[in-house]
C-alpha cells in the first residue's frame, strides 16, 4: 500500500497510541501469575501485540480479548511446540526465556526482517542456567528445552536489552536464585520499564547500577489490572509534525514515564519549540527551530522523528550514537541516509554518528524498508516538503501504530491512498 502526503497545517487534539513495550511486558506478566485473571485496559491490538498474546495463549493462558481490554488467565501449559513471534525482536527475546520455564523443547520462528536479527546473545546465558538453546547460525529459529533454573549468567547488552527483559521476568519463576551480569547494557530505561511492570506485580530484583541483578526464585506473581499509557515513541512522531507545522495537544501521555522515548520533549525545546505540559496532556507548537545535538544510546527508536525533525532546523543538527540502528527492522541509518538524499537533505554518517543538515524538503517518492518506523518518518517529513511524498509500503505501520495515517489526518494531514 502506498499514501501520498502534502504539505499540511497540523492542529488539534487527540490521544497517544497505547505503548507496545508496555503491553507487551503487561502480557507477559499476565501469563506468569499462575491461575489467575488480569486486566489489561487501553490495550495495543498493534502486529507486535498481537503476536505477543498470540504466544501466551499457546503457552498455557487464556486470552480473551473486548474492544477496549483484554484477559488473561495465566498459566504456563504449551499446547503447541512452535511460537510465532511475528515480526517483534521484544516478542522473541523475551519470550525465550520465559518458554524456557516448560519442560519441553520449543521452537520461537518469526518473519519478515526478524529472520536477519541477531539471537545469539541468548545462548550461552540460557546453557549456564540449564537450558539447551540453540539457533540458526545465531538468528532465528531459537530452540529452547527446559526448564530454567536459577544460577550464575553473563549477558551482553550491547545490542538489544530486550533478551534481559526476559531473564528478569522469567528467573523470577525458576527453582532457585540466580545472579545476571550485565555488560554493555544499552536501551536502560527499557529495563526501568520491565522493572516497574514487575514490581507492580510484587516481583523484586534488586541491582547493582545495572551491572548485577540479584534475582529471587520461586516468587509469586500477584493479579493486578494493568493500564497501558500512552507510547511515546509513537507520540515522537506527532509532536515533531506538530513542531515543524502547526500546533497539538497530545492525550494520555505519562510524563513521568520510565519510557525512554520521552525525551523527545527534551529535543523539542533545545531546537525551539513551543512546548506546554499539563497534567496528561502535551502541548507543541511551532516556532523557528535552531539545530540540535543528541545521544541517542538510550532511545534508538527516537532517530527516524529526530531526523525529520533536524530537516526543519536551522543548521547542522547531530545524533550521536546511531551505530546500532542496522539491527533494527531495516539497517535505519541507510535508510535515513537514502530516503533524506531523494528529498534533497544532506545527511552524513561520521565517526558513528548522523548529521543532518535542514534545509529545503523536496518531494519525490519514498520507500518504507519495510520498517513502521521509516513510514511514519517520511510522512511527517512531507508536512514541509514543497511537493507531495508519495510513501511506499506504508502497511508496515501495523507494527506498533495501525492508525497513524488516520490519526495524522485528523489532526490536519493531508493524506491520500
Amino acid at each position: 500500500m502506498k499514501r501520498s502526503i502534502k504539505h499540511s497545517q497540523i492542529e488539534g487534539e487527540i490521544f497517544a497510541p497505547p505503548s507496545k513495550s508496555l503491553m507487551q511486558r503487561m502480557t507477559a506478566a499476565a501469563l506468569l501469575t499462575e491461575g489467575t485473571t488480569t486486566e489489561i485496559r487501553n490495550p495495543s491490538f498493534s502486529a507486535d501485540c498481537l503476536a505477543s498474546l498470540d504466544v501466551v495463549k499457546k503457552l498455557g493462558a487464556e486470552v480473551s480479548r473486548y474492544k477496549n481490554r483484554v484477559v488473561i488467565k495465566g498459566g504456563l501449559s504449551p499446547s503447541v511446540r512452535e511460537l510465532s513471534c511475528g515480526e517483534s525482536g521484544l516478542c522473541m527475546r523475551m519470550f525465550a526465556p520465559i518458554a524456557s520455564l516448560c519442560p519441553d523443547e520449543l521452537t520461537l520462528n518469526g518473519e519478515g526482517s526478524l529472520r536477519s536479527r541477531p539471537m545469539d546473545m541468548l545462548v550461552m546465558p540460557l546453557k549456564d542456567l540449564s537450558v539447551r538453546c540453540t539457533t540458526h547460525n545465531g538468528h532465528q529459529p531459537i530452540t529452547v528445552h527446559g526448564p530454567l533454573k536459577g544460577g550464575r549468567a553473563e549477558v551482553d547488552g550491547s545490542i538489544s536489552s530486550q533478551f534481559l527483559t526476559g531473564l528478569l521476568m522469567a528467573l523470577p519463576r525458576a527453582e532457585g536464585d540466580s545472579e545476571i551480569h550485565v555488560e554493555n547494557l544499552t536501551s536502560r530505561p527499557y529495563i526501568d520499564l520491565t522493572l516497574k511492570v514487575l514490581e507492580s506485580c510484587g516481583i523484586h530484583i534488586p541491582h547493582d547500577n545495572y551491572d548485577r541483578f540479584s534475582i529471587k526464585g520461586n516468587q509469586t506473581y500477584h493479579p493486578r489490572g494493568f493500564t497501558v499509557e500512552g507510547d511515546w515513541s509513537g507520540a515522537a512522531f506527532l509532536l515533531v509534525a506538530a513542531a515543524v507545522g502547526g500546533d497539538l495537544a497530545l492525550k494520555g501521555l505519562d510524563v513521568q514515564s520510565p519510557q525512554p522515548d520521552r525525551k523527545i520533549l527534551e529535543v523539542l525545546k533545545d531546537c525551539g519549540a513551543s512546548v506546554r505540559l499539563t497534567r496528561d496532556v502535551v502541548v507543541v507548537q511551532k516556532r523557528e527551530l535552531r539545530a540540535f545535538d543528541f545521544d541517542i544510546t538510550d532511545s534508538p527508536d527516537l532517530v527516524p522523528p529526530l531526523a525529520v525533525l533536524a530537516c526543519s532546523c536551522l543548521g547542522t543538527s547531530r545524533l550521536r550514537g546511531t551505530d546500532r540502528l542496522q539491527y533494527k527492522e531495516s539497517d535505519r541509518t541507510s535508510a535515513l541516509q537514502q530516503e533524506l538524499s531523494r528529498m534533497g537533505i544532506v545527511l552524513r554518517i561520521i565517526d558513528g554518528n548522523m548529521e543532518i543538515q535542514g534545509g529545503d524538503i523536496h518531494g519525490g517518492v519514498a520507500q518504507s524498508h519495510a520498517d513502521h518506523r521509516i513510514a511514519m518518518a517520511m510522512a511527517v517529513l512531507a508536512i514541509n516538503a514543497t511537493q507531495p511524498i508519495t510513501v511506499e509500503g506504508t502497511e508496515c505501520v501495523n507494527k506498533s501504530y495501525p492508525a497513524f495515517f488516520e490519526d495524522l489526518a485528523s489532526i490536519g494531514g493531508k493524506v491520500d491512498e
